[in-house]
Parts: structure tokens; sequence; C-alpha cells
């Protein structure tokens, strides 16, 4: 067995001691029940259907990020120039519709937005294995589009329904959902990457994996129809336009939203870039002979983003620090590994830093998600979470645009431990003059 092939299965195993020591929902229920208050006869977990959802939609997801840039390569025959367009098509298409999105959710229902969303997300994965340069096009344009929603009505459906169906009474707890969301797409991408791997390699061709996200995507449709309650933001009949607006621009001009809004972009942006230039990374520093088992070493990393959302539930059940001080401390560990591979490293070295920077996403998820579930309004929720998106895509398309080809890993990995510096200082200055949690 090899060195990347071990390194997977040691983190595996610390997944599962982990996930043995987790906090349950039946320890919370059993708190509650020795206060003496009355507790539901229902033994299925309440958010069950979610976690379900989550899964479908992040495994459709996952399922096609090996395989895009192979299949316009490889399969249609597109060049490295129009690969990039079509990769910054998707970005922008994502800034562009990330505001209208989250405000025909708010108005109109969060779950008739997430159903659009498979619909729009399942066209994307069709028109993508079509060797027509407009049709594929257009299959980034609604992937951009599907990306705001997943990325901002899911979770402002999630944190709405939690307050509605008042869950905390049933012993469910708000950061112990936002860490577990975040365990199940760990999940879902190490057994998308495992079958997309299996789809290719069975069939020979590099459009498997897209068709299997189709009908991921419709079987998340079924469940969201069938299970999923309605929610809306702004209730029109008690609002003014007017009076709706000032609400979100008092919001978003708040020093705490700001702050998180800053620090999302820089780190996400930096994930994304991740993604980009992991690869690249290693190869320049590869000492073994033979092909490296890429398939090993991503698996290794969501291993490593899983251990640490289930090390956040343990750590966070009771609450020993502010969540806006923990946050401080993961854009800190991030500045450290981007320090560090912007500089001289060994192939083992850079393996381990991608996967404490994993471990750092893994944490981020719930930490970002309980921040903005706190100080961000359920009328105007979804439309927030759109808009701080936005400069999220267009740093990205910058980012990619300024750094060129992936030769310049060291360049791009230098600029986000800059930016990432200046986040965790904009977060702290934040946390000591704003009520953050």
């Amino acid at each position: 067995m090899g060195y990347y092939e071990t390194s997977f299965y040691g983190l595996l195993a610390l997944c599962a001691g982990l996930l043995a020591s987790q906090p349950t929902r039946r320890n919370e229920l059993q708190k509650l029940a020795d206060k003496g208050k009355q507790l539901s006869k229902d033994d299925q977990h309440p958010e069950r259907n979610w976690y379900k959802v989550y899964a479908l939609v992040m495994g459709a997801d996952w399922l096609q990020g090996p395989y895009l840039y192979p299949l316009y390569r490889d399969e249609h025959g597109l060049s490295e120039r129009l690969v990039s367009t079509l990769f910054a098509t998707g970005f922008l298409s994502s800034a562009i519709s990330a505001y209208f999105v989250g405000a025909v959710a708010d108005k109109y229902g969060r779950k008739a937005v997430c159903m659009l969303f498979c619909l729009l997300y399942a066209m994307s994965c069709c028109f993508t294995i079509v060797p027509a340069v407009p049709v594929l096009f257009l299959g980034r344009i609604l992937g951009g589009i599907s990306t705001s929603i997943l990325f901002s009505v899911f979770d402002s459906w999630m944190v709405t329904n939690f307050r509605e169906r008042k869950l905390v009474e049933n012993g469910c707890d708000l950061s112990r959902t936002y860490a577990t969301t975040s365990i199940v797409n760990s999940l879902s991408a190490i057994l998308s990457g495992v079958a997309s791997e299996w789809l290719v390699r069975v069939t020979g061709t590099k459009k498997a994996p897209f068709l299997l996200g189709a009908g991921l995507l419709w079987c998340a449709l079924q469940l969201i129809w069938a299970h999923w309650m309605e929610n809306y933001g702004t209730r029109v009949a008690e609002s003014s336009d007017a009076s709706e607006t000032s609400n979100l621009w008092t919001t978003l001009k708040k020093p705490s939203i700001l702050a998180i809004g800053f620090a999302s972009t820089m780190f996400e942006g930096s994930m994304y870039l991740f993604v980009f230039f992991w690869t690249p990374t290693i190869k320049s520093v590869q000492k073994s002979a033979g092909e490296l088992p890429y398939g090993y070493i991503f698996s290794s990393f969501m291993a490593s983003s899983m251990a640490a959302a289930l090390i956040f539930n343990i750590v966070m059940q009771k609450r020993p620090f502010k969540y806006s001080r923990l946050l401080v401390g993961i854009l800190l560990a991030a500045n450290f590994c981007f320090v560090k591979l912007a500089g001289p490293k060994t192939e083992d070295a850079a393996f381990w830093l991608f996967c404490l920077f994993e471990a750092c996403v893994g944490m981020y998820w719930p930490c970002i998600g309980y921040l903005k579930g706190h100080l961000v309004e359920d009328d105007i929720r979804a439309k927030v979470y759109g808009i701080l998106r936005i400069p999220l895509n267009l740093f990205v398309v910058l980012s990619l645009s300024i750094a060129g080809n992936s030769e310049h890993f060291t360049r791009v990995f230098s600029v986000c431990s800059m930016l990432l510096t200046a986040s965790f200082g904009v977060v702290w200055a934040a946390s000591m003059k704003d009520s953050m949690p």
C-alpha cells in the first residue's frame, strides 16, 4: 500500500473515532426530559429530509467536478482558452444572478426556488455533454445560476425552517446542524469521487457522471416536493418595498456583516483557487515514481474536512469560545497553509498542508453558517446570502485572469496569504466593536 493510500485510511480511522464521540440529539432530548419538558413522540430526526436532499444535490455537484475540464478538453476537443472562457462564464453568471435568486426566493418561496435549482442544474448537466459551443455556454450559464441558488437559498430555507418549527425544543442545535451538513458534504464528495471514477472506467466516457448527476437531482426534486415545507422572506402584507430595501441595506452596512462578507470572499475565493492549483503544486514537487493517485489524494482532503467538522461538533457543543473567535483562528490557520505553500516545500509537506487547509474548510462552513444564521434576519436572508456571494465570484474570475496558467501557483498562494491576513484582522476588529456570537 502506497503512502497516499495509507494516509487516506489513517484519516478515515480518525473520522471513525471522532464519529463515535459525537454529541447527539438523543442526548439533548434526555436533558430536556430531565428538566420536565414535554417532548415529541416521533423518534425520527426532524431534519432527516434536509440531510437527504443536501446529500443528493452535493453529490450531483461533486460528481461533475473531477471531469468537467477533461470532458471539455479530451472529449469535446476544446482549446484551453475556450475552456477558461466557459469557466469564467459560469462564475460571472453566478455573480450576476446572486441578488436576483435571493430576492425571488424570499418573495415567492425558498422551497419553490430549490425545486427550480434541481431542474436548472439537471439541464446544465445535460447541456454539458453536448459538443456544441453555444449549448456548452448555455450549460455554464445555467450552472452559474444553480450555484447561486445552492449556496444561498438552500441555507436560507434550512435556517428559517429550524426557527419556524422551533427545532431547538426537539433536541436540535443549529450549530450541530451546520456541522452535520458539512460532514454530509464531505461524505458525498468521497462517495461521488469513487462513483464517478468507476462510471468513467465502466462506460469509457466522461459524460456518464453528468448523467448520474441529473438523476440525483431528479431524486432531490421529488424529496423537496414531498417533504419540505415552504418558507418565505419578507412578508409582503407587512412590509413595503421601501422599508424592505432600507432593512436590507441597514443589515449590509453592519460591521459584523461587512467583516463576514469580506472574510467569506477571501477564504472561499482561496478555496476555489486551491481547487484549480493543488494538482500542479503536488506535481511540481513530486519525488515518487509513476502517476500520482489523485483519487486517494482528493479523498484524503475530504476526509480531513470531515474530521474537522466532527471536531467542531464536539468542541462547540459546550461553546467554550465565541464563533467569531473560532473564525479568526480558522483564517489564521489557512493563512499559515498558504504562507508555507508559497515557499520551498517537499511533496509530503505540500500534501499535509493541503490536508490542513481542507480541515480549515471543514470547520469554516459550520462556523460561518452559524454566524450568518444569527446575524441575518429571516425576512431578507436569501437576499443577503446572495449579495455576499457577488464579490466572491468576481474575485475568482479576476484571480484566474491575473494568474494566467497553472504554473503561477506560487504567486497565487502568496496573494491568498496576504488577503487572508487582512480578513482575520477585519473579523477580529469587527468582533471587538460589534456584538458577534
